[in-house]
């Protein structure tokens, strides 16, 4: 080394450290941000470069994009769907509706990737819950919740289990099993599930006992303007509100060349007008037609060549990886390039004080979209919306509902008896889906999360570099000494703990290259067997319960259920400790320390 250079693992420590504070900062996208760090990392030798791009050929990346293609083939499918739409009905309590609904997205998230599953069930759970008049949030984050730790049951069921495989990979020169996490993962799964089915209580709706009123999405925000034609012209807005029995809100009246005003009850209102309000969708369109309004934008789309094809509205939630995050429908070009018209946006929470089409979208808003009937599944599938209303985004094809299942549980089979590797198994099974036509080529690729395939593919060889130089060692000489000191499962109860903690402020999979190669030095300081500590990062960093923020599936349900970020420690600090207080001994259990 250089007199008076930076040591290497100072300057990795510099660039892992802003790195997390990126990623907690919220404001950039996890994929530019370990991009960054990436480039960062070769720029200053730290990384070398020709490892700069190995994690793009790790075998843990293409497990996950095959997971995900087959993930969809399976949704496309509608064979869990069908099953539900007929049992749930018959289930006439809410515990009971609760506690099926979880334990199925539990289970089919340990095959399916975690975000694939909860988007099946989050409609049918919706649905369910207006049928019965219940809130859907009570519905809603036991589903996320249950998805969430589903995932600990295989290897494949959420990254962080991939991603510590791949830790034991370097560590101890193997991988683990499909099945090696089920062990431990299947037992807490369980419980979550008996604990969601009455732990519901304990979310807002239960505490303020409505569990018989009906879920009202009153904060969408709409735009309709006032023909002349219309009985409200000249009108007052007391006068508008009162013919929608106080369901609308007028938040807003746009006039005078664009300016907004806030209007007061005695306003009144003049032809041209251009309404802000806040209502339900469904209160809304009956006003429309009884005051003879008319939605901004709504009869601006171009006609296709089939004249007689009906309009579509549909309504969807934003995901974190949508197009559409950071940006507006005017800056988008939503009609012009979508064919699509925004007639309504709702977030959690939060009031929106921008005009409709400069609303800048966030993850987890709810917007009512309308397009023509055959352009809606592309439109929704191009910007990443997840549809709340009826999922049968395969019109017009031929399901097959359980071959893509059988296909699954083949490549399962050949990877569970060692006659394949894990990723051979399944990228193997995410051909045959595009081959026999269970989906497209471009649903294919459409269904991979690129942004996490690119975040993951940098963070491999930046967790890497920490190893290589020395600054795994260095953080785990200072928690060696504290693990010393304590008992050995409280040892390995403090590493769960610690990847708990730290998920919420980043994205799960950083957790996971951060604290993995920290765990495996601590546990062989402390002369214990790695699998433990391996183990309780994985477990830790699957199970963000804490926060809205720490897991897409959390933002998710955050808008449709009409949660605030402090509802999730409600239901989700009672199942951490559950998680911590089962989970440590159960791993020490399964996975001896010596």
């Amino acid at each position: 080394m250089i007199p008076g250079a930076i040591p290497h693992e100072a300057v990795a420590f510099a660039i892992i450290g802003l790195m997390l504070l990126g990623f907690m900062w919220g404001r950039v996208r996890y994929d530019v941000i370990a991009g960054i760090a990436l480039l960062a990392g070769v720029l200053t030798g730290v990384v070398p470069g020709d490892r700069a791009f190995s994690g793009f050929s790790n075998p843990v990346i293409i497990i996950i994009a095959s997971v995900l293609v087959i993930s969809r083939a399976i949704a496309l499918s509608g064979i869990v769907e069908s099953t539900l739409n007929r049992l749930i009905p018959r289930l006439p309590h809410a515990g009971q509706q609760i506690g099926v609904l979880t334990a199925c997205v539990t289970a089919l998230s340990a095959f399916m990737k975690n975000v694939g599953a909860l988007g099946i069930f989050l409609p049918i759970a919706v649905r369910a819950a207006q049928r019965s008049e219940r809130s859907p949030s009570y519905y809603l984050m036991p589903l996320a919740f249950g998805s969430l730790i589903g995932g600990t049951i295989t290897e494949i069921g959420t990254s962080p289990n991939l991603l510590i495989s791949a830790v034991r990979q370097q560590v101890l020169g193997h991988p683990y099993a499909l099945f090696d996490f089920a062990p431990v993962g299947l037992p807490l799964s369980i419980l979550a599930v008996v604990f969601l089915s009455f732990g519901y209580r304990l979310l807002p709706g239960g505490r303020r006992g409505s569990a018989g009123a009906a879920f009202k999405i009153e904060n969408y925000l709409t735009e309709v303007l006032l023909p002349d034609d219309s009985p409200l012209v000249d009108k007052t807005v007391r006068d508008l509100e009162a013919l929608a029995q106080q369901e609308v809100a007028v938040v807003g009246i746009v006039r005078d060349g664009g300016r907004r005003y806030i209007p007061s009850g005695h306003w009144t209102i003049f032809r041209g007008d251009v309404l802000v309000l806040r209502a339900d969708p469904a209160v809304l369109g009956e006003l429309v037609e009884r005051a003879k309004l008319e939605l901004v934008g709504a009869t601006e789309l171009a006609r296709p060549e089939q004249g007689d094809e009906p309009p579509r509205t549909v309504e969807a939630i934003v995901t974190p990886d949508s197009a559409l995050v950071g940006t507006s429908a005017r800056r988008m070009h939503l009609r012009q390039r979508y064919e699509v018209n925004l007639l309504a946006v709702r977030r959690a929470g939060r009031q929106i004080a921008t005009r409709l089409n400069q609303t800048v979208f966030q993850p987890g808003d709810v917007v009512v979209l309308q397009g023509w009937e055959r352009a809606v599944p592309e439109m929704l599938s191009s910007l990443g919306l997840l549809p709340l209303a009826d999922r049968d985004l395969a019109l017009g094809r031929r399901r097959r509902r359980l071959l893509p299942l059988a296909i699954l549980v083949g490549a399962m089979a050949l990877v569970a008896a060692g006659l394949v590797r894990v990723e051979v198994g399944f990228f193997g099974a995410a051909v045959l889906m595009v081959l026999l036509r269970l989906l497209s080529a471009r649903e294919a690729y459409d269904s991979i999360d690129w942004p996490v395939i690119v975040m993951l593919s940098c963070l491999l060889p930046v967790g890497e570099a920490l190893k290589l130089t020395g600054g795994t060692d260095l953080i785990a000489h200072g928690l060696t000494a504290v693990g010393a000191a304590m008992p050995p499962l409280l040892a390995v109860g403090a590493v769960l703990v610690a990847a708990l903690l730290l998920t919420p402020l980043m994205h799960h999979a950083a957790a996971v290259v951060v604290l993995g190669p920290v765990a495996a030095d601590v546990a062989r300081n402390l002369g214990f067997a790695m699998d433990p500590f391996l183990m309780a990062v994985a477990l830790g960093a699957s199970c963000d319960f804490l926060t809205p923020i720490g897991h897409q599936n959390n933002i998710l349900v955050m808008g449709p259920g009409g949660y605030r970020f402090g509802d999730y420690w409600r239901l989700g600090l009672p199942l951490s400790c559950l998680v911590v207080l089962v989970g440590t001994p159960l791993i020490v259990l399964v996975w001896p320390l010596h």
